[in-house]
This record gives structure tokens, sequence and C-alpha cells, in this order.
């Protein structure tokens, strides 16, 4: 029994290119949502520490400014620029960090796939109706790892606050005996130390999520033995169009060829397996060039279109071989047969 009959089915074979390149178009490309996140993370914490005194700073006066404001300034003539003035604040003091997320997920999508503009995943589709397939996708592997990886998130998370915690614990006692401003100073450099320790594990398990992303979108895209031979046959056609192409296309250079054999100046033979048809314009060529050439019955039909429109025919059979073997139709014959062709033509101006 032939075991590949209950293998051919199977999809043992990696994606080609055009494979690949159909899936991009539909939006099925590597990507991982937990890394945009953990990158988003890192770079929040990282401006913090980097600008936030800045920031906190500008708040404090912001803050302080509206605080001492004389409240009989507030009038139904004035309210609407005092609005203006407050959104402005506020605008200035989060745009440096909507940027900086903006930036970062931006940078993060375009390193995982590149430039895609797709309307594809928009598009309804009854399958994500159909209760079966959203069981399926329940218990599925994907789903199975997004539960483990959720449990996992979990609990280093809670392990690194733990530790985090205890090994910061009197530092967190003291603050029952700070004022308010020591008290906001220790407060802000645990926070941002904390976030700081949870996105670093983040992007440990985004990078986890990365390869299985990849690893399961590899899986998705194999392609069964079948489906390579009918995209190799779509790609590169099918044999029997692609026989009759080249066959036409043979025709067609057999008749180009047939109707130079009258331009030439004379028809070398050996003398009746091959034929090769030599022009030679002195105004025109810079050296003998071969306009036709054939064997047996090609041979034949060259020396009978030569001999009905009057062209030469010459035997010599070394340089016909020659001629035949190294000189391509339309190409000037070599540098070591100028001599033995140009006694040929001799005989040919002679002749005549």
């Amino acid at each position: 029994m032939d075991l590949q009959l209950f293998a051919e089915g199977d999809k043992t074979e990696d994606a080609t290119p055009r494979r690949r390149e159909e899936a991009r178009k539909k939006g099925q490309v590597v990507k991982s949502a937990e890394l945009n996140s953990a990158v988003n993370l890192l770079a929040v914490t990282a401006f913090f520490i980097a600008a936030g005194e800045l920031l906190f700073a500008y708040f404090a006066q912001m803050t302080t400014r509206y605080l001492l404001m004389d409240g009989s300034l507030l009038t139904p003539g004035n309210i609407g620029s005092l609005s203006l003035a407050v959104f402005g604040d506020y605008f200035l003091l989060t745009l440096p960090l909507f940027l900086t997320a903006l930036l970062t997920g931006l940078l993060v999508n375009y390193l995982q796939v590149g430039f895609l503009f797709t309307t594809e995943p928009l598009n309804p589709q009854l399958s994500r109706l159909n209760p079966v397939e959203g069981f399926k996708k329940n218990f599925s592997k994907r789903s199975l790892f997004e539960l483990v990886k959720l449990l996992l998130k979990i609990f280093l998370v809670g392990i690194v606050v733990f530790l985090f915690i205890r090994n910061n614990l009197e530092t967190l006692l003291l603050t029952l005996y700070q004022d308010a401003g020591g008290l906001w100073e220790t407060i802000r450099s645990l926070t941002l130390d904390m976030s700081l320790r949870i996105a670093v594990v983040f992007l440990a398990l985004s990078l986890l999520d990365y390869l299985f992303q990849r690893y399961e979108h590899n899986q998705n895209l194999k392609m069964t033995k079948q489906e390579v031979k009918e995209e190799f046959k779509q790609a590169e056609g099918d044999p029997q169009l692609r026989s009759r192409l080249r066959e036409q296309q043979r025709k067609i250079a057999m008749q180009r060829m047939m109707q130079d054999v009258p331009s030439a100046t004379v028809v070398i033979t050996n003398p009746t397996a091959l034929a090769v048809a030599v022009r030679y314009r002195e105004a025109e060529d810079e050296a003998p060039v071969v306009v036709a050439k054939g064997a047996a019955l090609m041979a034949k039909r060259i020396r009978d279109v030569a001999t009905e429109h009057g062209v030469s025919l010459v035997e010599n059979k070394q340089v016909a071989r020659t001629l035949y073997d190294q000189v391509e139709i339309g190409q000037e014959i070599p540098v070591e047969l100028y001599q033995a062709v140009a006694e040929i033509l001799a005989l040919v101006y002679k002749l005549r």
C-alpha cells in the first residue's frame, strides 16, 4: 500500500514566497500585541524617569496658579477663555506622554510588520458567526497558550511586586514620618522603580509571545505537497501550454529566419547535413553575419529557398560545421574564421 496517499493531505511543506505574500495582503502577519504593550510600558516608564521631574514641577505650578486664582475672575464673560487656558495647560502637560506612547507603538508595529495597509481584516466573515468555529477557537492551542500566558504574567508580576515590597519595606514604613515633599519623592521613586521591573518582565514574556506567534503563523501557512505543485503549475504555467508556446515561438523564429535567407550572400553547406546562410554587406556589416542555419530537413529548406532566390551555395564541411556549432543566428562570425569565409565570399563574387 502506498502510504503517500494518506500523507498527501498533510501540510508538511513550508509556505512558498507567493503564499506568504498573499497572506500578507490579507493582513495575516506575525504580530504580538504583548510586545507593543511591553515596549510602550517600558518607554513611558523611561520617559517619566528622564523627564518626570519637569512634568511634575509644571503640574505643581499649574495647580498652584489655579488654586490661588481670584474667584472674582470667574465671570460669564471670561469663562470661555479661562477654559481654553486650562485645556491648553493640560494639553502641553500630556502631549509629551502621548507622543512617546504613539511613536513607540508605531515603531514597534513597523519593526514587526513593516509598512502594510489593508482592509481585508475588516471584511465581514460568516465563519466568525459559526458556533462550531467559535467553540474550536475557545479550546484551541492558541487559547491554551493565552491562558498559560495570562497565568504566568500574573504569577511573575506578583513575585516581582512581593519581592520589591519586601526589599523596600523599611523605606515604605519611614514614609509615615515624612513631610509631604519627602513622601511624594519617595512614592515617585519607588513607583518608577517597580514599574521598570514590571516592564522588563512584560518584555521578556512578550518576546516569548512573539516567538510563539511566529511559530503558529508559519504552521498555519504550511502547505500540502499538492498545493505546492498546483502553485508551481500556476506560476510556471501548464506544461502542455508551455510546450505549445515554445513550439509556436520556434515556428515564428523559423519563419523569420527563412525570411532572412534571401538576403544572404552565400549558403555554406556540409553538403546535405548542414546549411549556414551568411550575409555580408560592406556598407552595413562590420563582419559577415549568420542569418540562418539548420540541419537535416531545415538545411534542405534553407538550400531550396537560397536556390529559389539566386543565393550561391558553396560546399565547405569544416567551415559549415564550425559556424553551425559556434555562431548563433544574428551574430557575427568569429575572428578565426575571417580568412576562410573571406575566401568563400571571394569565390562567390568571382562566380557572379
